[in-house]
């Protein structure tokens, strides 16, 4: 597979029938709209991250991971720099997460994003249902400025510019 490398990737991951874990999509929707003009940003979406997508994240200049969080406070937003797992961590066949995805990358094709990041956002609810919580709700606009923010930093990144 010959892939043009994004200087930017997004990847989002959620199920949009499961409420707030159908954030990543609703993300990842945003931001086509928002970078549309902007060739060297791909948005992909999955209801879960598996490992077909490795070689697009080797070879992204920077990744941003988007995904709901059941483990935070819902509606609360972080934004983390992700590294690769580290050898001694299993790797799922069918669903892998961002540190885990990094380090398949590594081993498959021996390269890393120069900078990978993951933004969260606390799930208040992921029962069978395609809306959000009202914390999510209100947290979205916060998490659109931040995806908006780290997405325009990472594309006037020198090192970017020259490797893309």
């Amino acid at each position: 597979m010959s892939l043009t490398p994004a200087r930017c990737l997004i990847l989002a991951c959620g199920n949009t029938l499961r409420g707030d874990d159908g954030l990543g999509p609703w993300l990842a929707e945003w931001a086509e709209n928002r970078f549309r003009a902007e060739v060297k940003v791909r948005v992909l979406s999955r209801q879960q991250w598996t490992p077909e997508l490795t070689e697009e994240i080797a070879h992204a200049g920077s990744v941003l991971f988007i995904d709901c969080s059941v483990d935070s406070a819902p509606g609360s937003v972080s934004l983390t720099t992700v590294q690769p797992a580290t050898g001694d961590q299993g790797l799922a066949t069918h669903h892998l997460d961002a540190s885990q995805l990094l380090a398949l990358g590594r081993e498959l094709y021996n390269s890393l994003p120069l900078h990978a990041q993951l933004l969260t956002i606390g799930a208040g609810s992921t029962e069978l249902g395609e809306t959000f919580s009202a914390q999510v709700t209100t947290a979205l606009p916060h998490a659109c400025h931040l995806i908006e923010d780290t997405v325009l930093h990472e594309l006037s990144r020198p090192e970017l510019s020259q490797s893309a």
